[in-house]
This record gives structure tokens, sequence and C-alpha cells, in this order.
């Protein structure tokens, strides 16, 4: 079996030599050949590798109860498989994140490193098969074509958990800036032009509303990922499965993963169609162009400092420039906004990658799932590196925000259900043309007191609907 440093391990195209030391066999060797694309190995997601184990585990436990699997065999194949979801051998995982063969060389990774763990926890030398084999024992009841897209719901259920609570976190951020600004004076805008005042603190709170409501579409997705078509086989007819094998194998999935997983109604169109990852991917880039729009706001809001808007300072992260001195640039929300140029891009990817399915089967999961795994991974991370690193450090420049507010013509707006709309307009052309603040021509006109215009103008009158009473009624 081994000749120095190699072990010789056979498949259908011939013997190859295989490192003694490695787990994985001659179909993960040929896979590492046949794909130097990325130079990006699949242990990149771990979350991936134990959804894997997870169904593996599952199949071998479901195959000894229906009688196909002895004890023995099982036992050492849940053993590795426990390994595997506690984060050993990842490494081990090294066919490339973009390959052919609509996951087979992912499966068959798997198939091998758990077949040798197992054989060494039976005693035996990795590649000693004649005892426990990948696709006979590991395998068994099984096709890619099930225990890929299967394994990959799995992984993005997971990863959809720890992108719902880093956005959480985010949200938390900005609600907390929401009320520490809440009574900060400001102008809202519109089209980059004066509308009317607001709070800052209403501002601060639009962005925790946006991610509430993504972290809520979010888990709505997850729901159509939990259904899985495990026990399909290869186009769905179940072949070669028990024919209990499908409920049996879900319930032991849904034991070991937590998940509540369903079988798919019909095999045949779970094996073929991607809707759901259309789906999760669209709510991604949803997420992506909302939280980018939000980083779009905050580098407006902080240009300057004095050339700009200037109205709120986010915390210095770094040097801004190798050649002008003091200068710090907003390179947290940049890179945010970079994710979601990447994930918009993802989903693009996935688009087309489910759209050129043929007939039975999808042959193009491997970058889907490389797209989606990206989206979750670095939108979580982009959502921790922006609430940590620049949201919970925003200041306000509230003198100057107060300012703008009362040289705006926009203020005017708030005048119209007292003076009426005739008269603020006057009011507004005036002072646009003059240069005048509308405080003093207001009261140059007699339109209204000065005790009257300071009321009107406090931040609490500014930033709600009118008082009823004080309507003016068209005439």
């Amino acid at each position: 079996m081994h000749a120095g440093h190699f072990r010789t391990e056979h498949d259908l195209l011939g013997d190859r030599e295989v490192p003694a030391e490695v787990y994985y066999g001659v179909h993960t060797l040929r896979a590492i050949e046949n794909f130097p694309i990325t130079g990006t190995p699949i242990s990149i997601y771990p979350e991936l590798i134990k959804a894997l184990a997870a169904i593996k585990q599952a199949a071998a436990l479901a195959n000894h109860e229906l009688g196909l699997l002895d004890k023995p065999r099982c036992d050492a194949i849940v053993a590795a498989c426990q390994e595997l979801m506690a984060g050993k051998l990842h490494e081990q995982f090294v066919v490339d994140v973009i390959q052919g063969g609509a996951g087979t060389s992912t499966n068959m990774n798997a198939n091998e490193v758990i077949a040798n763990r197992a054989l060494e926890l039976l005693g035996h030398q990795k590649g000693e098969y004649q005892h426990l084999h990948p696709n006979e024992h590991v395998n068994i009841g099984q096709s890619t074509n099930d225990v890929y897209p299967s394994a990959l719901k799995i992984a993005t259920w997971f990863g959809i958990a720890g992108l719902v609570d880093a956005m959480a976190i985010l949200r938390c951020a900005f609600e907390a800036k929401a009320g520490e600004f809440a009574d900060i004076i400001k102008m809202g805008r519109t089209q980059l032009q004066d509308a009317v005042p607001m709070t800052l603190g209403q501002e601060f709170s639009t962005y925790a509303v946006m991610l509430g409501e993504d972290e809520q579409r979010l888990r709505e997705a997850a729901m159509l990922i939990c259904e899985i078509n495990l026990g399909a086989t290869a186009i769905g007819t179940g072949i070669t499965a028990h024919p209990s094998y499908a409920p049996v194998v879900l319930r032991r999935l849904r034991e070991i993963t937590g998940i509540a997983l369903e079988t798919a109604p019909n095999l045949f169109e779970a094996t073929q169609d991607c809707g759901a990852f259309v789906q999760l991917s669209g709510v991604l880039k949803r997420v992506a162009v909302k939280l980018s729009k939000t980083c779009n706001d905050l580098r407006l809001l902080a240009s300057g400092p004095r050339a700009g808007l200037g109205e709120i300072n986010l915390p210095p992260m770094q040097a801004g420039s190798s050649i002008m001195p003091g200068k710090v640039n907003p390179v947290i929300p940049e890179v945010m906004n970079q994710i979601a140029f990447e994930v918009i891009g993802n989903d693009v990817t996935v688009s087309f990658a489910a759209e050129a399915g043929q007939l039975q089967l999808n042959a193009f999961e491997p970058i889907i799932a490389h797209s989606l795994f990206k989206s979750v991974s670095h939108l979580r991370n982009g959502c921790l590196t922006l609430a940590e690193r620049c949201v919970k450090g925003i200041t306000a420049n509230a003198d100057r925000l107060r300012a703008t507010v009362e040289n705006s013509i926009g203020v005017v707006t708030a005048l119209n259900p007292y003076i009426g709309y005739a008269n603020a307009t006057a009011v507004a052309q005036e002072a646009h043309a003059t240069g005048g603040s509308v405080y003093e021509i207001v009261l140059r006109k007699g339109l209204l007191t000065k005790e009257q215009l300071d009321r009107i103008l406090q931040p609490e009158t500014l930033t709600r609907p009118a008082p009823l009473d004080v309507l003016v009624k068209p005439q």
C-alpha cells in the first residue's frame, strides 16, 4: 500500500500516488490538479465543512438505523464527523472554491477525509479502504447532487445567523447615537439642497430602522433555505437509497444541527432549482445597497473638516495621506462601500449561475456557494467594523448644525402653517435675493412677533407636525 512517503490509491482513471500523511485521497488529488483557479481552498468556509460533516454523520446514523451500515463503521464515521464539526482537520479540505463537477470534488474531499480518519480510529492505515470506503460507506445512500446543495443551505443558514447578529450590533450603535443626538437641530436635505429642519437623532434613527427591516428580511430568507433535497440522490428518484432513508436522515440532521429542516415535497424540483439561493442573494444585495447608502451619508456629513458639510466627526482611524499632513479620511465607511460593491456583483454571479443550470441539475452551485459565502462573511465583518470603529465614536458639531438652521432659507417652510404659503414664498425670495435671514425679514414685515418666532423655531416645534389650532386655512 505504501511506497516511501506515498500511498497508492485507485480510481476509474487509474492509480495515483497520494502523500501518505494527508487525509484526502485520489479524487481530491485530481481536483487539486484540475482546478488551480483561485488558490483559495474550501476550508476558508468552516461552516461548509461543518455542514458536510453534519450530513455525513446524519447519513451514517440513518443507514445504521436502517440496517445498511454496521455499528463499528458507523461509530467511526460519526466520531470523525464530530471532530470536523469541532474544527479539526479543516486544513485537509483543499479543493478550490471554484470547481467543475457540480460540487463532486467537495463531496469526495469530505468522503475521503472522513473515511481516512475513521480508518485510523478503527486501527487501520489511511487508504486501507477495504475496511471502510469513502464511497461504499461514508457516501452510502447519497449523491453529490443531494449532499452538496443541502450542505450549502445548512452552511448559509449558520452564516445568516452570524450576519443578523452583526447587523443587530450595528443597529444598536445607530440607536444609541440617535438617542445621544435627539436634541441637536440641523437642516435636512433633499437632492443635496436645503429642505426643512430635523434633528440629528432623527437622521441617525433612520439608519437603525433600515437595518432592523433588513434583519427581518434575512430571517425570512433563511426560512426558504431550510428546505433540503437530502434523499433525492442523483436527480430526485432516490435511487440507491433505502426507501425510508429521507425521513430518517432528516430527523438525524435536525438533531445534529438544531435547524428546523424540511425535506422538499418534490425532490426532482429541489435538486435542480436554485431559487432559494437567488432569493437570499437578492436580500443580501438589499442589505448591501442600504448600508452603502448609509455610509455615503456618513462620509458626506463628515466632509471637510472646514470646506465640506462638517456636521459630524468620524473617529480618526489612520493618517489619510502620504503627502498631505493632517489629512484623515473616512476609511471605515469606504471599506463598507467596497463590500457593498462586491455583494452587488456577487448577486449578478448567483443570478447567472442559477439561470444556467440545465435539466435535472445545476452544475454551477460551487460559484453560487462561493458568492453567497463571500457576501455573508464580508457583510458580517463590515457591520462589526462599522459599528466598533466608526459609529460608536461619531460626535456632532452642534453649534455648526444650529447655525445652518438659523441661516437657512429652508426654515421658512416651518412658517407655512403660521403665515401661509404666499407670505412664506415672498420671504424666501427676499432672503435669497438679499442674503438676509428669514428671521429678520419676518420680523420686519410684521408677519410674526419675536416671541412667536422664537417659539416656532424651537427644535421641538421645528421637527414635528404643527398644532392644528395654528394651521392657516386656505382663503
